[in-house]
This record gives structure tokens, sequence and C-alpha cells, in this order.
């Protein structure tokens, strides 16, 4: 039991976000805020709404616009499709975020200042914003107006130099990272932000760049560059600081193993049979370990290969040996553990069937979560927000629609 009552509402009740953002970075962001609480309004395109809409198969079956891609970053939130390119709709746009604590977008930086959204133009109008701007490289810099897509950030940001086998070419991450990344940085930076002006009392324009997120997400290896001055190779499946912490092949598949200190490389030459292994000075230490990795490395992969994956695991367990098999995603969405921590939800679609999604991993206890709902169709929450926000009737809006506003 906790100390003090659980809060009626979840921890983010009573933020409204008004997201402008597309494909994933920024909604991925605005998900995140959703999932805490907040009321998120997904600014779409008329007719056309986020490109992800279409980035598929798969597709929740009878629906072609919400793919898979669509449904893993746009939960909770509420759809209005506004054209903002004219007078109607910029007029619409600003009455909107004069309702709004937070806006969330990704415009090009010449989009924004012909359409006079830049962060000063936002915050001189609404100066109670928390503006987050969402780009490839950030509004300054000779890259400022470069597009930025996750792939090519990853190979510009150094991650693909350090990413792969170590031998053929460098390898992306098997997910847009930098864009995933971007999404946390950028509501974190939000909360910060929102509390900052809780304080102080005016809003705040926050300058987010997948590229820089993408370097400040190399932590240890970047750090190692800056420190040593020399270009990291590729370690594959290994670590760059730590001996043995990689992959390697049992007698029957594949097990990571994962020795973090000089206790555990004991411990597992202890469960190998090895233990003169564990008892070698010239091994005893990880630095030892580093420095001399042609020579470790083939002692335990000869040792890794005369067990089978399931020995390995009850001896490694048994010894306390931090271990873990390689699964795919039909082994994790089967999991216990997977269930036990809600990271697999279930929400109905619009026909009332059940559709998957992967949960959020953020546990707050004293505050409840949401209940999960369905990523929305597109525009469906549009004349709702438009009469809830703005007082306007089935005519006003069936009048914007009929002039292509909204």
């Amino acid at each position: 039991m906790l100390p003090f009552p659980i809060d009626p509402v979840p921890a983010l009740h009573g933020v409204r976000v008004l997201e402008a953002a597309r494909v994933l970075a920024g909604p991925f962001c605005g998900q995140l805020l959703a999932d805490l609480g907040a009321d998120v309004i997904k600014l779409e395109r008329p007719g056309a709404g986020d490109d992800t809409r279409g980035w598929g198969p798969p597709y929740v079956p009878g629906y072609s616009d919400l793919s898979a891609y669509f449904l893993s970053c746009n939960r909770g939130k509420r759809s209005l499709t506004l054209d903002i390119g004219g007078s109607d709709g910029s007029e619409i746009f600003h009455r909107l975020l004069a309702k709004c604590d937070v806006l969330v977008e990704n415009f090009r930086t010449d989009s924004a200042e012909k359409l006079g959204l830049t962060p000063d133009a936002l915050l001189a109008r609404h100066p109670r914003l928390i503006a987050c701007s969402i780009s490839g490289f950030g509004r300054t810099g000779p890259l400022k107006d470069a597009p930025g897509y996750d792939f090519a950030v990853q190979a510009l940001s150094g991650l693909m130099s350090i990413t792969g086998p170590t031998e053929g070419p460098p390898f992306k991450v098997g997910v847009a990272v930098a864009d995933v990344l971007t999404g946390l940085y950028a509501s974190n930076a939000v909360l910060a932000a929102l509390h900052a002006r809780a304080r102080t009392g005016h809003g705040y324009a926050i300058d987010l760049a997948l590229a820089d997120c993408a370097l400040a997400a190399q932590v240890n290896v970047a750090q190692a560059f800056l420190t040593g001055g020399t270009v990291p190779q590729r370690q594959g499946n290994a670590h760059l600081q730590i001996v043995p912490y990689q992959l390697f092949a049992t007698a029957d598949g594949w097990l990571v193993l994962n020795v973090g200190n000089d206790g555990q490389w004991k411990a597992f030459c202890a469960a190998a049979g090895a233990a003169e292994l564990g008892a070698d000075p010239r091994f005893a230490t990880n630095r030892q370990r580093v420095e001399r990795r042609a020579e470790v490395v083939p002692e335990v992969e000869r040792l890794m290969k005369r067990l089978t994956t399931a020995e390995w695991e009850k001896r490694l367990t048994d010894a306390n040996v931090p271990h873990a098999v390689v699964r795919t995603y039909a082994d994790v969405f089967r999991d216990p553990q997977t269930f036990a921590r809600s990271m697999k939800l279930t929400v109905r679609d619009p026909a009332g069937n059940l559709v998957d999604l992967v949960g959020n991993p953020v546990s707050m206890h004293g505050a409840p979560r949401p209940d999960p709902t369905m990523p929305p169709r597109l525009g469906a929450q549009t004349a709702a927000v438009l009469n809830e926000l703005l007082g306007l009737d089935a005519d006003a809006v069936k009048a914007l629609r009929d002039r292509g506003v909204v």
C-alpha cells in the first residue's frame, strides 16, 4: 500500500497538446504524453492525413488508414483535419493554440517562416505556449534546412559506423531509432518546460534535432572517442569496453552472455567447468580481458559450444550470471513477463473488433493510467474538437468542410 491516496486522474490530466507532426518522432512524443493523461489533438491534412496511415501492409482488417506503423505511435489521440495554409485554417489553428499548453511540430524551417509559425512568432502570439520543434538537424547550423530521415541520420551521426559485423558494410539499427530517441527527448523536454512554466508563467521554445539525439544516445562509445582519440571499430555482437559481453554460439543455438564484472567472470568459469580459466591472473580484471580480447573470446567460444542452450540457461541461472536467449516477437509476446508488465494492450477498433498494441513502459504508482484507446481514424474528432474548444456548431463545421478548410 502506498503511504498516500491514489490520484483520481492521470498525471498529465488537464494538459492539452496540439500535435502538428507526422511520421514518427513527433507522433511518438505525442503518444507518450497521451499515455500519461494529456489530451492530445493530432492535426492532419484534410483528405490525406499522416503519411504513416498508408505505410503498410499490415493494416487493421477493413481499414486502409490504420496501418501497423500508424498504430505504433498514435494511441490515445483525437484526430482533427485542418489546412493551415489558408487564412481560415490559420485563424482556426491559432484559436486552437490559445486553448493548448503544448505544440509539437515538425515543420520545415522554410514552411514555418512562410506560415509565420517560427518559435519566436508562436511565442510572441501565445506567450504561455510550450512550442516543441522537431527536425532533422535543428533550427541552427548549416544543415538547418536539410530534410532529416532516420536512415540518413543514423549514417551521418556515426551510429552506423559502430553497428554491424566487424567485417563488411555498416548496418543501421533494426528500428527507426533516431526518431524514437528524439520522441523520448522531446517528451522529456516538454515535461521540463511545463514544470518551469508553472514557476515562471511564460512559455518556452524547444529545438530538437534527430541528428543531435542520435549522437547523444551513443553515450560511452562516442565518449570513448573524445577521451581516447581513437575511432572505435565495429564490434558486431560484442561490447567495446566489457569482455566477455556478446553473443555466443551454443551446441544448438545462440545465447547472449553478459559478464559485467570480475565476480561474474569467475562465476561463469566455474559454471562452465573451467575454474582454472577464472583463476588465471592474466584475465582477472575486465581491463585485462578487454586488452586480451583475442585470447579470452576464443576460450569462451570453445566452452559455449560444448553445451546446449537449455543447459547453459540452467547453469548460468544457478550461478547468477546474466545471460539471454535471442527471441522473436512471437516469443516475446507470449512471455508471462510481457503480460505482467502490460506491454501488450488490447483496444477495440471502430467496429468493436479487438486490436493488440505495444504498451507503454512507464509504470507510475499513485496515479492511474488512462484507458488505452484506438489510434483515431482520419479526422474522426474534427467536429467534436472544434465544438468543444471553439464553440463551432455543426453548420459552421460543415461550411468549413465544404470549403476544404477541415
